[in-house]
């Protein structure tokens, strides 16, 4: 009851983001905006969208050999397909990662190895956005020069980049009580596992690389997008407004991401000064990229050996 109460809000939430964010929206006139060129830019975001999860899968394995689950490429990769799916089409309250961790469980790793490779990548993952956002603050508070949008830039950026800085600092107190007490157990645990990974010799400078990366792809893909309607944007500004959003975006409060990344893009462009109906064109395609990838990896997930296994039996994660 509590998972599909969970579902219905999130659900609610998005419909109501995107309402609000869609009467910024010509939709007709997006429509018309597209034609053969912006498919070329379509299918070039797509391909980037591949290639941003093969980046994150290269992370995650490194990450994973760290926690005890070893993972092959391709293993890998077809799980973070299968999470694609599981992300993007379905609106369950069995996310992308929830099935990652089943997968990986269920492949011989452990429910605790299994959760804490999930957690760990998350957790980097978090901190690189924050660091980026940080780095290119500089610009970004030029950009925009509303004072609530500058605020609003700051308080989101900073709190991240507290709250991971303070999840690696974890890691390190020397208090024996946080590996006894369970309200800190895991948590602890995942913190050493970062700290390890991240301030490694061999893993940590690949795995900042590849988070960085990741993020980086991440504004590709938006500018791809903005490309294919040939929106008034330059690539200095979607670099300093897409991470922002795609922070926000993280919150757990919608399906995919849904409304709150259209409703967060339009306010940002808006801030500064750029158009807001463009903003919420550039986020509804880009969410369409990652739908299209997302059913990709339904087939993926179909013609799995571990869905033969699974049948029709839903799929149970530890709570």
């Amino acid at each position: 009851m509590r998972r599909i109460l969970l579902s219905t809000i999130k659900i609610l939430v998005s419909a109501a983001l995107l309402y609000l964010a869609l009467r910024k929206v010509n939709l007709s006139e997006l429509g018309s905006r597209i034609d053969v060129a912006s498919l070329g830019w379509i299918g070039m975001a797509i391909a980037v969208t591949f290639l941003q999860i093969f980046v994150g899968v290269l992370r995650w394995r490194e990450i994973s050999a760290e926690c005890g689950a070893p993972l092959a490429t391709k293993q890998a990769m077809r799980f973070n397909l299968i999470g694609t799916f599981f992300n993007q089409t379905l609106p369950s309250s069995i996310g992308g990662d929830a099935v990652r961790l089943w997968l990986v469980a269920r492949s011989g790793a452990g429910w605790r190895a299994a959760t804490y490779s999930i957690f760990v990548d998350r957790a980097i993952g978090l901190i690189a956005l924050a660091v980026i956002i940080v780095a290119s603050l500089p610009w970004s508070y030029s950009l925009i020069r509303d004072s609530h949008g500058r605020s609003a830039l700051l308080f989101v950026d900073f709190a991240a980049l507290a709250g991971g800085m303070g999840f690696l600092v974890l890691g390190r107190l020397p208090w024996p009580w946080l590996k006894r007490w369970w309200g800190t157990h895991h948590l602890y645990a995942c913190s050493v596992i970062a700290n390890r990974v991240i301030f490694s010799r061999e893993r940590g400078p690949k795995v900042v690389v590849l988070s960085l990366l990741v993020h980086v792809l991440a504004v590709v893909i938006a500018w791809c997008v903005v490309q294919s309607i040939a929106a008034p944007v330059v690539f200095s500004q979607i670099f300093q407004l897409v991470p922002p959003v795609m922070l926000i975006t993280m919150l757990p409060i919608s399906i995919a991401g849904w409304g709150v990344r259209e409703a967060t893009m339009g306010l940002a462009f808006g801030y500064a000064g750029l158009a807001a109906n463009e903003g919420v064109n550039i986020s509804l395609l880009f969410g369409a990229v990652s739908f299209i990838v997302g059913a990709f990896g339904g087939l993926v997930w179909v013609f799995s050996a571990e869905k033969a296994a699974q049948g029709t039996a839903p799929i149970e994660v530890p709570e």
